[in-house]
């Protein structure tokens, strides 16, 4: 058994853990407050901006824009990873990074080349270590997303949809369910998802057109980069305040465990204790007696 030095030591070591990962958990938790109030603010502009892409490839214009043609065989995918930039929130990166993993050997059994866009450092790193090529990487982003900062990385994997080098795009982050439960999620970017083109089954038997001004060109870009931007932010938005819940249940279940350590080093303690004291009893009365 420890003595009663060592013991008093480790407690106080994990009593000082216990006060970091506390602290952790209530700025984790002011944190993810304010990331579903942007994430919840964001999601009606990101359905309604879906909606409209929807019914624009449902329209027939003159111009039909690369993001809204399918093509038939896929040869080349490109996702966009989303992960965070710091840790211990759990198996938050763990669960999505093992979701795409499984994603990208289905790509490749289908004999598709993988390319990708990481947005976070975790996400950098695990894409580096199973040598998936990498056409652009942000990170570092903070607590507040910012187009500018979003755009630029994935407007890589645009250009090479655009022409023709990557046959479809995906977007692979964790979707907030509540604050004990995020989904990782994987799903399609461009062209538009078939689920997308069903959901419209109330408008099935409308056929969608539009007068463009001034020209369907200029309008129809515009759209879809607002749509592609839209979805991008969204799914950042959702991701961010998934990693704040999760460091959040993290953290208290840290804290937690560390008072569970806490009690049961306390109670070796109080044993290792109480037998110094009864042995020294048993010493002066053995030397009493042998007086």
């Amino acid at each position: 058994m420890a003595g009663s030095k060592e013991i008093r030591m480790k407690i106080k070591s994990v009593q000082n853990t216990r006060k970091i990962t506390k602290a952790m958990e209530m700025v984790a938790a002011s944190k993810m407050r304010k990331a579903q109030e942007r994430m919840r603010a964001s999601r009606p502009y990101g359905e309604k901006i879906r909606q409209v892409a929807t019914h624009l490839a449902q329209a027939h214009p003159e111009y039909q824009h690369p993001f809204l043609v399918r093509r038939e065989n896929v040869r080349s995918v490109g996702v966009v990873v989303i992960t965070s930039d710091k840790g211990l929130c759990g198996g938050l990166n763990t669960n999505l990074l093992r979701s795409l993993t499984q994603s990208m050997k289905k790509w490749e059994e289908q004999g598709a080349k993988v390319h990708a866009v990481a947005i976070g450092s975790k996400g950098f790193g695990f894409l580096q270590r199973v040598n998936v090529p990498i056409e652009a990487h942000a990170s570092h982003l903070g607590d507040y997303p910012h187009l500018d900062k979003l755009i630029g990385p994935v407007k890589a994997l645009l250009d090479m949809y655009a022409q023709g080098r990557v046959d479809a795009v995906y977007l692979a982050y964790n979707r907030f369910v509540n604050t004990m439960k995020q989904e990782p999620t994987v799903e399609a970017l461009l062209p538009l998802p078939d689920h997308r083109l069903k959901g419209e089954s109330v408008h099935e038997s409308m056929s969608w057109d539009y007068i463009y001004e001034p020209d369907p060109r200029v309008v129809i870009d515009e759209l879809l980069l607002r749509y592609v931007e839209a979805l991008v932010y969204q799914a950042v938005a959702e991701n961010m305040a998934s990693e704040q819940s999760a460091r959040m249940v993290a953290m208290k279940a840290a804290s937690d465990n560390a008072g569970n350590v806490i009690g049961e080093l306390q109670l070796v303690y109080n044993k290792s204790r109480q037998a110094a004291i009864t042995k020294e009893l048993s010493e002066i009365v053995g030397g009493a007696a042998a007086v």
